[in-house]
């Protein structure tokens, strides 16, 4: 008779930033986990581990989740979105990192992984977000750095680049 806590092994197929990936997952592993530690996308930073701080803040089917509190066997058939897909070539930061860098959104970066996801997740659902939309939009994520007045103004710059982008000849 097996023992009651053996670790019992799932077979998930899942799509990760664009990519097919199959995996055998233990009943426990979380999603941070299996994407950091198995698949090497190391950009999904794991702090609390309690969905407190959003650090671990990546895309489930185009929206934000936490991956600390996720279990990895949850996600089949999912498409999830990490960090490192942001840009589509690394020599180029993508509309939001670059509002980021020119904003100065970010100073020890630990955070900035999961505001990123979130905010893209927002920006894509509602282009036209405000202040006070953003703002509220991140209230999940612990930033002990920035005060969040560098995030709002990138998150900002980037909606409008966005819009500019959606209306060329506006």
């Amino acid at each position: 008779m097996p023992h009651l806590n053996a670790a019992r092994r799932h077979l998930v197929h899942f799509t990760v930033n664009g990519r097919m990936v199959r995996a055998e997952v233990e009943n426990r592993m979380l999603l941070s986990d299996l994407l950091r530690h198995e698949i090497g996308l190391t950009g999904t930073h794991v702090g609390c581990e309690h969905g407190v701080c959003g650090a671990c803040t990546v895309q489930i089917d185009g929206k934000p989740a936490r991956a600390c509190l996720t279990l990895a066997q949850q996600i089949r058939g999912s498409n999830i979105r990490t960090v490192e897909a942001l840009a589509t070539d690394p020599a180029v930061l993508s509309p939001l990192q670059a509002a980021f860098r020119r904003h100065h959104g970010l100073q020890c970066g630990f955070c900035t992984p999961g505001i990123l996801m979130s905010l893209d997740a927002l920006l894509r659902e509602r282009p036209d977000a405000g202040r006070k939309e953003i703002r509220e939009h991140l209230a999940g994520h612990l930033c002990r750095c920035t005060g969040y007045a560098t995030i709002i103004e990138a998150a900002l710059d980037a909606a409008e680049e966005q819009r500019k982008e959606e209306t060329p000849n506006a």
